[in-house]
């Protein structure tokens, strides 16, 4: 039997000559998620034994990662702003650019105390829901509704709201964009689908194999989704409200145009 540390030293090579640029972080969470150990485990014990069952987990993970498949797909699982979220086939693997859009909302939340009533958020195309699980769990006082047409990653929304404990403060709503919302809220806020159709056959593999299509496709110029939410938000919002959107690259001051 080899040690953990040298096979994760072993992975960390493998993925490296093959041009994966996050190799030394993609062999610790492979080995980790292969043996169910701490990241505290794997630098307590680097000589801690790996049987051959623990290293064909091992060889299988890193066989899905040369093929371009995520990291947080073959675990289940990607960190967010700080906390763990379960990521499936069926919503779109979150980014850290996407940070962004939740320090905003939190700025907006600190600039606007509320005096009366919880902050209520809309998270339109909640996709995993980590964006308003997220925002629930940094904003004790607000609550959140998680609007998706997709009941199968509501379902994950669900389950990431379970397992931060936001659960009670929000409502699931299925619905295209917000169509199905009832009550306004003080804040809109989304990573809508923004790439154009024809240009997502180019993206990188990890992007364009695995995230659902449905998270990606903005239609031809890649605005349709916010000629959708646009209108139904300003419909939605209290007066004063905010909308907060993430915008793909070039793309701004064509949403600040529909707006």
């Amino acid at each position: 039997m080899v040690g953990v540390g040298e096979l994760q030293r072993d992975v960390r090579r493998r993925l490296a000559e093959a041009g994966v640029e996050t190799a030394a972080l993609d062999a610790r969470l492979i080995v980790q998620h292969a043996l169910r150990l701490s990241h505290e485990a794997l630098i307590a014990d680097p000589d801690r034994q790996v049987d051959p069952v623990g290293r064909d987990a091992i060889e299988a993970s890193i066989v899905r990662r040369l093929e371009h498949e995520p990291v947080s797909r073959i675990i289940g699982e990607r960190e967010f702003f700080g906390r763990s979220f379960i990521v499936t086939p069926d919503v779109l693997d979150p980014r850290p650019d996407t940070e962004t859009l939740i320090e905003q909302v939190i700025d907006i939340a600190r600039l606007e105390p509320r005096t009366t009533g919880r902050l209520r958020i809309a998270d339109i195309g909640t996709g995993s829901g980590a964006i308003i699980v997220t925002l629930l769990a940094e904003l004790d006082e607000a609550s959140g509704v998680a609007v998706d047409i997709s009941a199968a990653a509501l379902e994950v929304a669900r389950l990431n709201a379970a397992s931060l404990g936001v659960e009670e403060r929000l409502e699931f709503v299925q619905s295209s964009w917000l169509a199905g919302l009832t009550g306004r809220c003080d804040v809109s806020v989304s990573n809508p689908p923004s790439v154009e159709t024809r240009p997502i056959e180019t993206l990188p593999p990890e992007v364009a194999r695995f995230d659902p299509i449905l998270a990606l496709d903005g239609g031809a110029d890649g605005l349709t989704a916010y000629r959708h939410i646009v209108p139904q938000a300003f419909d939605c919002l209290e007066p004063g409200g905010y909308l907060c959107l993430e915008t793909g690259s070039g793309q701004a001051n064509m949403v600040l145009e529909l707006i």
